[in-house]
């Protein structure tokens, strides 16, 4: 949407259905990847991430359950669902430790919002970013069920939750990049004493101290888009800590969603964010390998809006580029397992029928 929200969660009826060749693609040859479905059955995967003993762990935004009120949204009417949750893959077997985490769909367009992204950092030190998608004020129309969306939750070992930060809240006092007052906190970096969140419909980076306090680290523009739209939102959705120990910001950038303008961006705070790597297609996550390469994670690949599969891309630590994957369906997340393997969450925009794939490039 024009306000900067990541993708919807249904490729447009009106989508080109032939896939243009981005950089991406056209710099490098597809490589003779295996792919492997690990996990499927997901509701709406997002993030992943390996936890301190070896676990993958993925967060599931919800489904199109109702589990209570409904009120007004821009493309049709919001419900309150309550069915996100984490799912964890240990030695070979599935299971849920968490459930009932805040979500909304919109009756609509079936999609949801909900647990974005996960982050550890040792035993019993998970969070996990749960989304909004709007106005931040307007959380109080769910009554008490809307009181934790736009925030930063904080697991506990015994599988309970607790909120830690209102991210949206910097949007709501702020608005720090400008433009219509949006916020939805998506990715997520967990480093010792401190947390930064992308918020997607903020078009910011915020930083959250170990108290709770919250500050600007970086916001991002908007990037030309052809008539009659003018311009794309940014829509920032996931920051990693780079080799080099800079923040880098990957852009998804929004309605049209124009191939070749979503970007990885570098920041290092107190300076304006620069370039990093550009020429992609809705960007949705990436991450960082251990010998200094990026797999890049696009949500779709036609010149405009939706249509065409996602991709999964390595770009090397010298720029070289080749695309690992070009057969993906709404993939929304990816890590990098100590196995050496990519790990995609898949299918992330389907209730019941998200995957995490294991694939060795």
């Amino acid at each position: 949407p024009m306000s900067g929200r990541p993708a919807p969660a249904w490729p447009c009826s009106d989508s080109p259905s032939t896939p243009a060749p981005d950089d991406a693609s056209a710099r490098g040859t597809l490589a003779a990847a295996t792919t492997t479905v690990l996990l499927s059955g997901l509701d709406n995967p997002r993030g992943l991430a390996f936890g301190p003993e070896g676990a993958l762990y993925v967060v599931e935004a919800g489904n199109t359950t109702i589990n209570g009120p409904c009120i007004a949204g821009a493309r049709g009417q919001l419900c309150y669902s309550g069915t996100g949750g984490v799912t964890r893959y240990w030695k070979g077997r599935s299971e849920r430790v968490v459930s009932g985490l805040p979500s909304q769909f919109n009756q609509t367009t079936n999609d949801v919002t909900g647990a974005h992204d996960i982050g550890f950092l040792g035993l019993g030190n998970a969070f996990i970013t749960i989304g909004w998608g709007g106005d931040p004020a307007r959380r109080v129309e769910y009554g008490a069920l809307g009181a934790n969306f736009g925030h930063l939750i904080k697991l506990e070992p015994s599988g309970g939750w607790r909120a830690v930060a209102d991210v949206s809240a910097v949007e709501a006092e702020s608005n720090p990049a400008g433009g219509p007052v949006d916020s939805n906190p998506f990715g997520l970096l967990n480093e010792p004493g401190v947390r930064f969140v992308a918020d997607a419909g903020g078009n910011s980076l915020i930083e959250i101290r170990a108290d709770g306090s919250t500050s600007v680290v970086a916001t991002f523009g908007p990037t030309p888009a052809p008539a009659p739209f003018g311009s794309s939102e940014a829509v920032p959705t996931e920051v990693e800590r780079g080799p080099d120990g800079a923040l880098y910001v990957s852009k998804l950038t929004g309605v049209p969603f124009v191939a070749g303008s979503a970007a990885i961006m570098r920041v290092v705070p107190g300076e304006a964010p620069t370039e990093f790597a550009g020429g992609f297609k809705t960007i949705t996550d990436f991450a960082f390998a251990p010998d200094g390469s990026m797999y890049v994670v696009a949500y779709a690949s036609a010149p405009v809006f939706f249509g065409g599969p996602g991709r999964l891309t390595r770009v090397a630590a010298d720029g070289t580029r080749q695309l690992v994957s070009s057969a993906l369906e709404f993939p929304t997340g990816v890590t990098v397992g100590p196995d050496g393997a990519v790990y995609v969450s898949n299918k992330g925009a389907l209730s019941g029928a998200g995957e995490v794939l294991r694939i060795v490039p």
